[in-house]
């Protein structure tokens, strides 16, 4: 468990480690200072092994790295996580996104724009459709977000057997934990990219996350209300998804209430997106919670800052240490010295 605690007293802890392996390292530590420990023993060597116990101890809170709230810091793009959430089900591939282009082309566009405006992010990729994808872990490299984003392709639309708009809330949930555990002090953006048709046969499930485990975002939507047609996908494209029940092209429509509400849920903005801009409105609109507004021409943002005091422990178990080495350099010159003076003496007592 490495997650942000804070106690009573305001004192913070972020762990390099999960708690419980802390303790017990340092619960064996102990034991090794103190086995075999006799009843007889000299009180130089108790407080020798205090002495080495009080070092574990320095070590653990160390590791447990305490710190009081700070100053408030800057906060850049550099700092953020960014995790990208995009629908592949067949209607992206409807053609009413700027004119006739796919929705697919805008949600490529606007998954670069977003990338190009936050230079030195970490950016991961997620999509749904029946079942939800990890296409690209968190990474600093936004030329693997671009050929990712290039490649991303509709589900097999012969397949399609209809999905919920909120199937990835799990998936996004525990990329965000994991994020949450690996780096407690980086914020965590995400931007859900989709047109919000459901077409499970059950609602949708509410899109919450819960905990601070988001600090921002946005909801991107994308067609129009009259809808286009589907180009049909698979191993090539071969024309568009026919309607059954009348044989001609089957249309999709934007469903901008469901989107809206997956923003409520997430307590982001909701933005409909017409053509492409370069990611700058989706910028704007993103205002990180607790933090300045993220702007495109100035990044930035202000977040609570945490004084380290871990550099204490380590300073008095350095002192310590060098406390200790000195002492074994002391016994073992006096030991030495107690052997010359012993072989001496018998060397005198010789006949």
């Amino acid at each position: 468990m490495t997650a942000f605690f804070t106690g009573l007293t305001g004192i913070s802890f972020l762990p390099v480690a999960p708690i419980a392996v802390l303790v017990l390292l340092a619960a064996l530590g102990a034991l090794l200072v103190w086995w075999p420990a006799g009843r007889g023993e000299r009180a130089e060597t108790r407080l020798t092994r205090a002495r080495r116990t009080a070092m574990v101890g320095l070590a653990l809170v160390a590791a447990l790295r305490p710190a009081v709230p700070g100053t408030d810091i800057r906060v850049d793009a550099s700092a953020l996580d960014v995790y990208f959430v995009v629908d592949t089900t067949s209607s992206i591939m409807a053609r009413d996104y700027a004119g006739e282009t796919s929705r697919l082309t805008g949600v490529r566009a606007d998954v670069r724009g977003v990338a190009d405006q936050l230079p030195g992010a970490r950016f991961s990729l997620l999509t749904f459709d029946a079942d939800t994808t990890t296409r690209l872990p968190l990474t600093s490299d936004a030329s693997a977000l671009a050929s990712a984003a290039d490649t991303l392709r509709a589900e097999t639309s012969a397949f399609s057997r209809g999905s919920s708009i909120t199937v990835a809330r799990d998936a996004v949930r525990q990329a965000l934990e994991r994020g949450r555990e690996s780096h407690p002090e980086r914020p965590r953006i995400v931007f859900y990219l989709g047109d919000g048709e459901q077409t499970a046969s059950t609602p949708p499930p509410p899109f919450t996350l819960g905990g601070d485990l988001l600090n921002g975002g946005a909801v991107l939507g994308y067609g129009t209300t009259g809808g286009g047609p589907m180009l049909s996908t698979g191993d090539r494209e071969s024309g568009d998804i026919l309607d059954p029940s009348t044989g001609k092209p089957a249309t999709s429509r934007i469903d901008e209430k469901q989107l809206a509400a997956i923003a409520d849920q997430l307590g982001v903005a909701y933005l409909h997106r017409t053509a492409p801009d370069d990611g700058v409105a989706i910028i704007d609109a993103v205002q990180l919670r607790s933090m300045a507004a993220v702007r495109a021409a100035d990044s930035t943002g202000s977040a609570s800052g945490r004084t380290e005091l871990y550099w204490v422990a380590l300073l008095l178990l350095s002192l310590m240490a060098a406390w200790e080495l000195g002492a074994a350099t002391a016994a073992a010159s006096g030991t030495r010295s107690t052997g010359g003076r012993s072989s001496r003496s018998v060397g005198r007592s010789a006949p």
